[in-house]
């Protein structure tokens, strides 16, 4: 399998994360697959954001679970941008996503959108949260899923494995040979993130993961050559 480079909010280095113009940036630097993040608003509008409230990322403040898609809309997600639904993205770039859930009720509304546009070969569900996993996998047959993990040991493997997923996002920082070994031979895809300096892309290489998630786009052109 080739190298995997994966946009992380799109090209957060270098563009507002989680907007379009941040995916279509991803996309124009030829990144291999695009990230993003996924958040139900209070009526029920699948919303691209990472964190819970709006308070980092826009000019606004509050939980998005208790804005509505208009509230949300008139919020400033940076240079102008606004804060995109998921049916936007899938129309403003044609790369593979990596859609991150946060709980089962996300997991429930991008099932129906799946179903819906046929996505099953495009969008790839990843978590932090196993039960996301479960439901997404139980409510689209066939879906590839990625489980994700900040602090983790081993036991990372066996959850992904009785989850069904059949990736790992693991944060590099604390990425052990034990853990990957414990990975292939669960047959597991392995990638590391967020990869931003050459240090850790040749740490990335040298463990011989499958792909690596980036802020900034030039991660795609030297990450060809780094041994």
């Amino acid at each position: 399998m080739n190298f995997l480079t994966i946009g992380h909010r799109g090209v957060m280095g270098v563009e507002p994360e989680n907007t379009l113009r941040s995916f279509i940036a991803a996309q124009h630097a030829g990144l291999d697959l695009i990230e993003l993040d996924l958040h139900l608003s209070k009526d029920g509008a699948l919303v691209v954001m990472h964190d819970a409230d709006v308070d980092r990322t826009t000019d606004g403040s509050g939980p998005i679970a208790e804005m509505t898609l208009a509230e949300l809309r008139a919020l400033d997600a940076g240079h102008g941008e606004r804060v995109p639904v998921f049916e936007e993205v899938l129309d403003a770039v044609r790369a593979p996503l990596q859609a991150e859930i946060k709980d089962t009720a996300a997991a429930r509304a991008l099932a129906e959108v799946m179903h819906r546009r046929d996505l099953v070969g495009r969008v790839e569900v990843s978590s932090f949260h196993d039960e996301a996993i479960a439901e997404i996998t139980r409510l689209v047959p066939g879906v590839r899923t990625a489980l994700v993990a900040s602090r983790y040991g081993v036991d990372v493997v066996d959850r992904a494995v009785e989850a069904g997923a059949a990736t790992v996002c693991l944060n590099i920082r604390r990425l052990t040979l034990e853990v990957v070994e414990h990975a292939r031979k669960a047959d597991l895809r392995i990638i590391g993130w967020v990869v931003n300096t050459q240090d850790h892309l040749r740490l990335v290489r040298a463990l011989e993961l499958d792909g690596a998630t980036t802020d900034y786009p030039q991660i795609k052109r030297t990450g060809r050559f780094t041994a």
